[in-house]
């Protein structure tokens, strides 16, 4: 995927996704299919801290120096924290939509000079800015399957 494929991609799946979350029932949102695995409405929510803290790394990258360390946080524990099983399905949905709308803003103004800024992953793995955004769409990508399938 290129970085103009991923922007493309990311502004279906900002008019898209609000529709196809409101035909499930709140039983399908909320049901775990297993002990320690997340229900849909909580991948939601775990799409929603990665566009968090992935809007923050966009922005930080731009202006920090190089090379940028991407830090890991705890997936699992925001998403407790947040209650995202807890929340309104639509507040989740607003606020997904409007955190991926300044995603969309921000990464379509990188600098070209700025796309190949270094940065490493906390694999310990030097990658590019670019790759982060286009890797931020993949990501995104693995969960909506995991959501809706394929």
């Amino acid at each position: 995927m290129d970085l103009q494929t991923a922007l493309s991609q990311l502004e279906k799946h900002i008019q898209e996704v609000p529709q196809h979350f409101n035909q499930f029932s709140q039983a399908i949102l909320l049901n775990r299919p297993a002990p320690g695995k997340w229900s849909k409405q909580e991948i939601l929510g775990h799409l929603i801290d990665s566009a968090i803290n992935n809007l923050k790394r966009f922005t930080d990258i731009q202006c920090f120096p190089q090379p940028y360390t991407v830090l890991r946080y705890q997936q699992d524990d925001l998403v407790v924290i947040n209650r995202y099983q807890q929340l309104p399905l639509e507040h989740m949905l607003q606020l997904w939509s409007m955190l991926n709308r300044q995603i969309v803003n921000i990464i379509s103004t990188i600098p070209a000079e700025k796309l190949p800024y270094t940065i490493i992953i906390p694999s310990g793995e030097s990658k590019t800015l670019e790759w982060l955004a286009i890797d931020y769409v993949e990501h995104m990508e693995h969960h909506l399957k995991q959501i809706f399938g394929s």
